[in-house]
């Protein structure tokens, strides 16, 4: 009855105890309560419209809480956190089987990485620090009469300095829904001379598929700015940016006015056109093409006073620590510029990269580190000399392998080693409670002719003779393994190991297995399992052969 519906509904809404009672204790009760309620909220069971759709509501609600309960990890972080507790991002990346203490402690950690990822999405934090040195005088230097003739030393120390220094940062602060306020700023210095600017940004979304922009700036670079930028998807694959500004300086207003339009060519390509009448008036046209693997651009530029055509290429590595390898040819009326270079991930905020710039001979290194960005360009000569290409392409490689031997891995090592050691600990008391009950249940006469776990080794065995000098880390892990071992089976789900109860990473970054030597039905077993590999015990296959 619409009754019984409306009674039912008050206990299910929003709650996964509605399924009859406040605490489901074994499988066969949740069950139970899940057929029985299936029966009663089944919408072919009402003929009534409207009670139908209150049953096809509430039935959904029912399967939603039992999903829920079925699942120990989700009822366990249901009974601690509640519903909010399942909305957080990230829990089907953690490993299964985890207590209610460390649920808590993952759960907390994911609220952090929610909330940080949330605020650096609400500001977008941007910055640049850029280091411009001069070591022309390691390759240009004057001619040893010369430096005698004025005094100086032609066995000396070679020069290096800094001569100039850029440093920008912008932040933005969502006022409404709708609008947005953008803050920037740059200070810049340059053989002694330099100042600064501040810009103010007022950003609207007039729709969904645009935007309008008003900027302020004021400064002694430049002068003040008076500026417009508007953004319209004129369709789904085709979109025009359009911006004008007054720059007014000691010389005058200097009015500019740039125009892009862009279209999808392809699901990896982008084809643009752009147009910039002002100080420096051209027009340009380019074909950027990105795909997993690499990214290709193509640009000719016609224009006061630089007209140009350019073609680079970034070839994508897939591995773990994003490596790619870029190079660039530029030419026009200033001659041809050639660059080439690669950069690599070293940490999970940071990549460090280099690039060699051959036309008056440069090296400049580029290192990322959250949302900032650090430019060191090294001026090495004017003059295109061997010597200062080979060491502008060698210098780099050899900087980096000797940073990354002398200060990365030490520093991963020893942050691994930290996580290694929090980890023991926290699962040190749950080992000692879980040895007594694993121990008890393979002395128990019952269990005798069931699934025993004699004995069990986890981490890096050398089964090769040609790596005998080297030394196996292993972890005794029997009595973790014995108590996930129910109704004499035990299976693991293909996923790292190290994430179950009572085991943890003896040899961290290395290749690790799982062996165990059981018993069941008296007879003897083993097996030797990946760290990955999905493992099902007991098997026909892991028996030990009695004549061997």
């Amino acid at each position: 009855s619409q009754t019984a519906i409306k009674k039912e509904e008050k206990a299910t809404r929003g709650s996964c105890v509605g399924l009859g009672t406040t605490r489901l204790n074994s499988v066969d009760e949740l069950k139970a309560a899940y057929r029985r309620l299936c029966m009663l909220y089944h919408p072919d069971k009402h003929r009534d419209p409207e009670l139908k759709r209150q049953a096809e509501h509430l039935f959904n609600l029912v399967h939603e809480a039992y999903e829920v309960l079925r699942d120990p990890q989700s009822r366990a972080i249901y009974d601690i956190y509640g519903k909010r507790g399942l909305d957080v991002e990230g829990w089907e990346v953690v490993e299964r089987k985890r207590t209610p203490a460390e649920i808590r402690e993952e759960y907390e950690r994911l609220q952090t990485e929610r909330e940080e990822r949330r605020l650096q999405q609400r500001t977008n934090p941007k910055g640049t620090i850029s280091v411009g040195i001069d070591a022309t005088d390691l390759f240009d230097r004057y001619e040893e009469d010369y430096e005698d003739a004025v005094g100086g030393g032609g066995g000396g120390v070679p020069h290096v300095e800094i001569n100039k220094m850029h440093i920008s940062q912008s932040i933005e602060a969502p006022l409404t829904t709708k609008d947005t306020a953008i803050l920037s700023g740059s200070l810049s210095t340059h053989n002694g001379n330099g100042g600064g600017n501040i810009n103010l940004a007022l950003r609207r979304v007039t729709s969904a598929k645009g935007w309008g922009e008003v900027e302020l700036g004021a400064g002694d670079t430049h002068g003040p700015l008076l500026g417009m930028k508007i953004f319209r998807n004129l369709t789904p694959r085709f979109f025009v940016t359009a911006q004008c500004g007054l720059q007014f300086s000691s010389r005058g207003v200097r009015p500019g006015v740039t125009t892009v339009f862009a279209r999808h060519l392809d699901k990896n390509t982008m084809g643009y056109l752009q147009w910039r009448w002002g100080i420096q008036s051209s027009m340009n046209t380019s074909v950027v093409r990105d795909t997993k693997s690499s990214h290709f651009t193509f640009a000719a530029q016609l224009g006061v006073p630089h007209t140009f055509i350019m073609m680079s290429y970034q070839y994508k590595f897939q591995d773990e620590d994003q490596t790619k390898i870029k190079g660039s040819v530029k030419s026009g009326f200033f001659g041809t510029v050639v660059e080439y270079g690669a950069e690599r991930k070293i940490s999970r905020h940071s990549v460090l990269g280099a690039t060699v710039s051959v036309v008056r001979l440069s090296l400049s290194s580029r290192g990322f580190y959250s949302n900032i960005t650090y430019f060191f360009p090294i001026h090495l000569t004017d003059q295109l000399l061997p010597s200062a290409v080979f060491y502008a392409t060698v210098g780099p490689l050899v900087f980096y392998l000797a940073i990354q031997q002398l200060v990365i891995r030490p520093y991963l090592r020893a942050q691994k080693e930290q996580d290694l050691e929090k980890q023991q600990e926290s699962s040190a008391s749950n080992i000692a409670r879980k040895k007594q009950e694993a121990e008890s249940a393979v002395s128990s006469p019952g269990r005798r002719w069931g699934l025993i776990v004699l004995n069990a080794w986890y981490g890096k065995f050398v089964t090769d003779n040609s790596r005998r000098h080297e030394r196996a880390k292993v972890i005794d892990v029997t009595v973790p393994l014995q108590c996930l071992v129910k109704d004499s089976k035990l299976i693991l789900t293909e996923a790292t190991k190290s994430g179950l109860p009572g085991f943890y990473d003896p040899c961290v970054g290395e290749d690790k297995s799982l062996k165990v030597l059981y018993q069941f039905r008296g007879v003897m077993h083993q097996v030797l399992s990946g760290d990955s590999e999905p493992l099902r015990i007991p098997k026909q296959s892991h028996r030990i052969d009695a004549d061997t």
